[in-house]
């Protein structure tokens, strides 16, 4: 499995010299699966953007050499000051990667060529994946990849990774630029104005005085003259010196780190406040022409009318939340529904028939009764019946919920429900965070720290346990069928047990609105930040493997969990009814006391000793 690196920003030393791989690029630009195909790891994917929220590493081998493989958040700029961005940004500029892996989109190569022109200013050991190529033939794009790659000085490589087209070629060449055997004569940008490029050059000349052996001196100067505060802050307290191998023979004073802000802030001054505009307007101007040169359409061009179509449809504000409850309805009655009689033939192998053979095998090897009783009729009924009733519902609903997520459809959930936490105080983002915890809480709170506000993060974190995680769907669903499916005709069992879990996860994310609401007008007051959501395009899922993936990381995963808690639980339940205590068993004892506690809340004895087991 994937390990999350606890330093963000610190080379990382391995027990070999791995040679070490960042891998960039936008969100929703395919960098988690080339991750996973390069490494073979399960770093989650989905079509939609923000997935990978910390530094994720895997490794991969190539020509007998190591490589360390640092999955970084997706990023549409380095220039800004969130989180994820810093975490992408401080790491190619201060970790020392062997080599920068950028991941752009075919179909979107103007827009992506903005992160990709920021990171060659800081490095020029970079390698271009252009990944995507499958859509972006669909779509009647032809780009020349040899053409972007002169253009850019750094080698291109086009992919598709989801087919694992060209990664065989990305590897080889990752592995020639990693090892310095290409020479790179990357692409800078061009010079804008006089007075702006004498003031880059008189702040680099003196970081690099200041902190000789500094990696990448322009692009600091760069930040410190467009007030980038998390800069200021580093060189203000001399972390900027921990940040890299330095050659400094001692620590610069205080006295010389505030005079090199001053000269910063005076030739700040000089070049005006337009400093970011223009830098912003070369980045794109550049960024377009490059595109121009190397994109060629054929036929009418690209068409995304398909795309728009489903948009009216399932972003309207008068259709988006009724299809979105139906989507949610029709998922809950095909897992109700499906795992009914797949649990029955599960039940009828494991307890009617393997059940009585292992008695009787037990009985043949002269097992003692004790043994026999701990792994047969504790451990193994035990699991038996988590196995029949867990593994049929979550082997329909995870494979279910993954082709939605891989379709493109969780953003439009987050964009239908933006307004809504809007209106409660919330950050919009935090409609994300809620779509990652139907899938898994605790990522659902790892996701919040794209939040940049502490407050609107902190309610993010504080209500997102509020969504139905893959845990819980099987055992709300297993509830559902055997308590309010029972209390209807059986052909109605399937539709009232999926309705009742439905009203359990609207429930839940009314709770999240109301608590949000409360929080934000209480203990964590103040207004809710606009943000801006990527709709990604939609994507046909790759059925067989979507479910083959989602069976063994998400089905097997919550089952092999609920089974470390079922083993144990059914050995407790068998030691406690056959081990005598004067002229019972102790579970009989327990049940005895505890029964005019269950009968003043409507229960019995039985039923409160099984709530707390």
């Amino acid at each position: 499995m994937t390990t999350t690196a606890t330093c963000e920003i610190c080379p990382l030393h391995t027990r070999q010299r791995d040679l070490v791989v960042a891998l960039a690029g936008n969100p929703n630009t395919g960098k988690s699966t080339v991750f996973n195909r390069l490494t073979g790891l399960h770093q989650h994917t989905g079509n939609w953007p923000g997935k990978t929220v910390t530094r994720a590493e895997g490794s991969f081998s190539h020509g007998g050499h190591p490589f360390r493989l640092v999955d970084l958040p997706g990023t549409y700029s380095l220039l800004s000051t969130s989180s994820d961005e810093e975490v992408a940004r401080d790491f190619i500029l201060f970790g020392q990667p062997d080599v920068t892996l950028i991941v752009v989109d075919a179909t979107r190569l103007e827009r992506n060529l903005n992160l990709v022109l920021q990171i060659l200013e800081i490095t020029d050991r970079a390698v271009v994946c252009l990944n995507l190529m499958d859509e972006a033939r669909r779509h009647g794009l032809e780009i020349d990849a040899r053409g972007l790659a002169r253009k850019l000085g750094v080698p291109v490589v086009a992919t598709s990774a989801r087919d694992g087209e060209g990664l065989a070629a990305l590897t080889s060449t990752l592995h020639e630029v990693a090892s310095s055997s290409v020479a790179q004569n990357r692409f800078r940008l061009p010079d804008t104005e006089p007075g702006l490029d004498a003031a880059v050059t008189t702040l680099r000349d003196g970081i690099e005085t200041l902190f000789p052996g500094i990696p990448n001196a322009r692009w600091v100067a760069l930040r410190l003259l467009d007030q980038d505060q998390r800069m200021i802050d580093a060189v203000r307290s001399g972390e900027l010196g921990d940040l890299f191998e330095s050659t400094l023979t001692q620590t610069p004073t205080e006295a010389d780190r505030h005079s090199l802000l001053e000269t910063a802030a005076e030739l700040r001054w000089k070049v005006g406040d337009l400093f970011h505009d223009l830098l912003m307007e070369t980045l794109y101007g550049a960024a377009a022409r490059i595109a121009d040169a190397v994109v060629k359409t054929r036929g009418p061009g690209p068409r995304f009318d398909l795309d728009r179509r489903l948009d009216r449809l399932l972003t309207n504000r008068w259709t988006g939340f009724p299809i979105m409850l139906l989507l949610l309805a029709g998922v809950l009655w095909l897992t109700v529904e499906g795992a009914n009689v797949p649990s029955r033939l599960l039940a009828g192998l494991l307890l009617d028939t393997i059940h009585p053979a292992l008695k009787t095998l037990a009985l043949e090897l002269a097992i003692p009764w004790w043994l026999d009783g701990v792994l047969i009729d504790g451990m193994y009924l035990a699991l038996a019946w988590v196995v029949s009733v867990m593994l049929p519902p979550m082997a329909i609903f995870f494979p279910l919920f993954t082709l939605l997520e891989d379709f493109g459809y969780l953003p439009r959930v987050a964009f239908n429900l933006d307004s809504l936490f809007r209106r409660a105080g919330a950050h919009g983002k935090q409609a994300l965070t809620m779509s990652m915890g139907f899938g898994c809480n605790a990522a659902g709170v790892i996701a919040a720290r794209v939040i940049d506000s502490p407050r609107e993060r902190l309610i993010a974190m504080l209500t997102n346990n509020f969504a139905l995680c893959n845990g819980r769907w099987p055992t709300q669903i297993l509830l559902a069928t055997i308590f309010i499916g029972a209390l209807v005709p059986d052909e109605f069992a399937g539709f009232a047990a999926a309705t009742a879990v439905l009203v359990v996860a609207v429930i839940g994310i009314i709770l999240t609105f109301l608590l949000s609401w409360i929080l934000s007008n209480t203990v964590l007051r103040g207004e809710a930040s606009a943000f801006s959501l990527e709709l990604p395009p939609y994507r046909p899922p790759r059925f067989w493997q979507t479910v083959y993936t989602s069976f063994i990381d998400r089905t097997l995963f919550v089952l092999w969990r609920a089974a470390l808690f079922a083993a144990p639980a059914g050995v407790l339940i068998w030691a406690s009814a056959n081990i005598p205590l004067g002229d019972s068993s102790l579970a009989a004892q327990v049940i005895h006391s505890i029964d005019p506690v269950g009968l003043f809340i409507g229960l019995n004895g039985v039923i409160l000793l099984a709530y707390l087991i």
